[in-house]
């Protein structure tokens, strides 16, 4: 039934696939044309047989097909079958855009890393590189992988990097020019990545720790072109203040900002005031150093100082929520979605109607704690603005 399922108008080789794995549905992902494009999963419960391996060999026109290739999972189980898949895609020149592993391990067979490289090298036109570790683990040794990019210094545009510690190899990086889109999610040794050639456009750096110096480098090469930015470590401030002057100074075209354990301070304020482009803003996990700091004033001069151009702002996971009376009493901006942590008094309600009626644009105010809201808040409400749970309208760069 499975195999049937699939068959429809795909070449004659997908057939040859399915048959052969008509035992093993549970793999059938391995293989699936999506959004018109072939993408080529391996994971380590697929064992591609000879048969199979052959008449992959002999189909070019199908493997020229191939736009998106992700890999993950390479076992000891798998090993011998991922080394001949790998040698006839780095010898059929297909046209790959995009290139993700998964479950990178810093110790499998050299032939593995052979062929990986031989697939980088021998595709100029690579867009999209993904590279994820092992959460238990972070791979440290690259084996020549990531310096085998150098080879795509023109075309790669984006580059995700996860759960790794970066190593001198990742200095390739730096010479990717038109390079736009970089995230690096929970890595280790991120001051190798200066980036002096690079004019990203969006940046995220979460769960990885940098030095202000050379946050305040990339944002100065990145300039006008810097658009989208997303910055947070749990339990690590990776944001100073000559960060912050420095992303006001010269990234004044930002349109999206996510920061998160930040401290709610006079230099924060300040960047946000005088973001004039600024539409999407997400504040997470502030703090106050300064403990004579008169918080409702602060909060109130925030308000104030929204841009005009601000559509979009999620507090959830601020004090901020403890203060948003205030923060709708004297907010001006035309925001469109608001997303909060609760809603739950007569105050709150009010100020949120109040806000509404003035502001005369807003379409969503997503709730964290949705489940508790009761009828009561609901009925109250639901003529002014459209109560939902936050992940309905949730925005991430």
């Amino acid at each position: 039934m499975a195999s049937k399922i699939f068959m429809g108008d795909m070449p004659e080789l997908m057939e040859n696939i399915l048959n052969n794995l008509k035992n093993e549905f549970y793999s059938l992902y391995s293989c699936a044309l999506v959004n018109r494009h072939w993408c080529l999963y391996f994971s380590e419960y697929v064992d591609f047989k000879t048969e199979v391996l052959h008449s992959l060999e002999r189909n070019v026109l199908f493997l020229s097909q191939i736009q998106d290739l992700s890999l993950s999972s390479i076992s000891g189980y798998s090993f011998e079958s991922a080394t001949k898949l790998l040698k006839i895609l780095a010898k059929s020149f297909p046209k790959i855009n995009t290139l993700e592993f998964n479950d990178f391990y810093s110790d499998y067979k050299p032939q593995i890393y052979h062929a990986l490289i031989c697939i980088i090298k021998s595709h100029d036109q690579l867009r999209r590189f993904n590279l994820t570790g092992t959460s238990f683990k972070f791979p440290a040794n690259f084996h020549g992988i990531i310096s085998a990019l150098k080879n795509q210094n023109q075309s790669l545009r984006e580059v995700i990097i996860q759960n790794c510690t970066c190593s001198a190899e990742f200095k390739v990086l730096m010479k990717c020019e038109n390079l736009e889109i970089l995230r690096i999610r929970n890595c280790n040794n991120v001051e190798l990545l200066t980036l002096s050639y690079c004019k990203i456009n969006t940046l995220e750096i979460v769960d990885s720790p940098i030095n202000g110096s050379n946050m305040s480098l990339i944002f100065e090469k990145s300039g006008s072109f810097l658009q989208q930015l997303k910055l947070g470590a749990k339990n690590k401030m990776i944001i100073e203040d000559s960060s912050l002057l420095a992303l006001k100074s010269f990234c004044p075209k930002i349109t999206y900002l996510n920061l998160s354990y930040i401290e709610f301070s006079t230099q924060l304020l300040d960047l946000i005031g005088n973001l004039k482009n600024l539409q999407f803003l997400t504040l997470g996990y502030l703090y106050i150093i300064n403990n004579d700091i008169i918080v409702e004033d602060q909060v109130r001069l925030f308000a104030e100082i929204l841009p005009s151009t601000l559509q979009y702002l999620d507090l959830r996971y601020t004090f901020l929520n403890s203060f948003i009376v205030s923060l709708l009493n004297n907010c001006y901006a035309p925001l469109k979605k608001l997303l909060i942590n609760r809603l739950n008094d007569e105050k709150q309600i009010k100020a949120l109607i109040e806000f509404s009626l003035r502001n005369r644009s807003l379409n969503y105010v997503g709730i964290n704690r949705y489940s508790s809201l009761g009828n009561n808040i609901q009925s109250q409400i639901k003529e002014y603005v459209k109560l939902v749970p936050y992940e309905r309208i949730v925005v991430d760069c």
